[in-house]
């Protein structure tokens, strides 16, 4: 990666409550209270609308969620980007999001945009953080306002340098090619806007659900889990964390069991970035909550599960007595005897270490990324401080 991960920049993430508000003139004053006339306006006359066609515009928004779910299987069959390549992206993109303070349904958007393409196409490790960058770009001119995204040079700024400017915007292209051009997915903020508007959740589970859904940004348990499960998932972990009561909205289903299941496995090590993200007073400090959390009930767990100390037992001058189940076993973790170990290439004669045949037909079904002959080969795609992580 482009990016040192050991010195992260602490500026991302801090909050100024003291912005200090510039003199107006009447004028302007009499502008600024028209337009919100405006906006209220146009406001009403939206809910009056969406109250008439709500049900033909969830139908719609459930179809766009399916058609823009990414494959999880078909990230699998790339050839050069690994999962444990994935924390280190989603945190330079978790970065850029803040520090170009983009809407949060930008971060979720561009996301899918890259595992959408990463299921499309074959990428390269040194074209990994760039697809990121350019999915990023995508997502907030789709979004977000104008003044607010970012800027080519900046981006590149922030790659230290590692690629050419108009590499970022034939990236750019050939994603949008790639995807048909079509952008718009219902995204997990999306559907959390809706369930707490609904249930009259309150800022702090809102809060708390956002980090969980983010959380889950970087495993790939979640890359094809839909957003409205993930939503309705990580909002009911968040009554749970911060003690609220539990919501009656319905049954669920066999899918919404296993997301919620497994994403309460994975919020006890969450990112530091991303913990750092959500530390601030405007975040109700969600991340400091949920590590108590998580840490009491380690506690609780480690405390339920110390078994007594059994009674001493009589010194056996025996022998020949026939040896109990694990003398002489070693012990592996969860107390389960430790397995055979799995015979070497060698066993095989030199058959074990063959590719995967399904591997190189899909890799060869698939286009790769374009890539320039004079320029591209140049690049490498790790940062001095993490290629042990990034070329294995």
């Amino acid at each position: 990666m482009a990016y040192s991960r050991s010195q992260p920049d602490t500026t991302f993430f801090v909050e100024n409550d003291d912005m200090p508000l510039s003199h107006i003139t009447p004028r302007e004053a009499a502008k600024l209270i028209a337009r919100r006339k405006q906006e209220l306006i146009a406001n009403e006359l939206s809910r009056l609308a969406a109250d008439e066609y709500l049900e033909d515009i969830m139908g719609h928004v459930r179809r766009m969620e399916d058609e823009t779910l990414p494959d999880v299987a078909l990230i699998d069959l790339q050839r050069e980007i690994q999962w444990f390549m994935r924390p280190y992206l989603i945190d330079f993109l978790v970065e850029a999001h803040a520090a170009f303070a983009l809407l949060p349904e930008t971060l979720f958007l561009t996301v899918n945009l890259l595992d959408r393409y990463c299921a499309k196409r074959v990428v390269y490790k040194q074209h990994y953080q760039l697809v990121g960058c350019a999915a990023l770009l995508i997502a907030a001119k789709y979004g977000d306002k104008k003044d607010r995204v970012p800027q080519i040079q900046e981006l590149n700024n922030m790659c230290c340098g590692l690629y050419d400017a108009g590499m970022f915007a034939q990236m750019e292209m050939h994603v949008l090619n790639t995807l048909d051009w079509s952008i718009g997915h219902p995204t997990v903020d999306f559907f959390s806007s809706l369930m707490v508007a609904e249930e009259h959740d309150d800022r702090e589970v809102e809060h708390m659900a956002a980090y969980m859904s983010e959380i889950a940004l970087y495993h790939r348990d979640f890359v094809s889990v839909k957003p409205s499960t993930m939503a309705r998932s990580s909002l009911a972990l968040a009554r749970a964390v911060l003690g609220r009561p539990e919501v009656t909205d319905g049954e669920w289903n066999n899918s919404e069991q296993t997301t919620l299941l497994s994403l309460s496995h994975h919020l006890h090590l969450p990112s530091t970035t991303l913990a750092r993200k959500y530390a601030t007073s405007h975040t109700s400090k969600v991340s400091q909550q949920l590590a108590d959390f998580m840490a009491q009930q380690a506690a609780l767990a480690q405390s339920n599960a110390e078994p007594p100390t059994p009674p001493a037992e009589p010194a056996r001058n025996d022998l020949l007595a026939t040896p109990q189940k694990g003398h002489g076993a070693t012990m592996g973790f969860d107390g389960y005897l430790t397995p055979p170990i799995t015979p070497d290439s060698h066993y095989f004669n030199g058959q074990g270490s063959s590719s995967n045949p399904l591997a190189q037909q899909q890799s060869q079904r698939y286009p790769i990324t374009p890539s320039s002959h004079n320029r591209l080969d140049q690049y490498s795609y790790s940062h001095q401080h993490n290629t042990q992580y990034l070329n294995p």
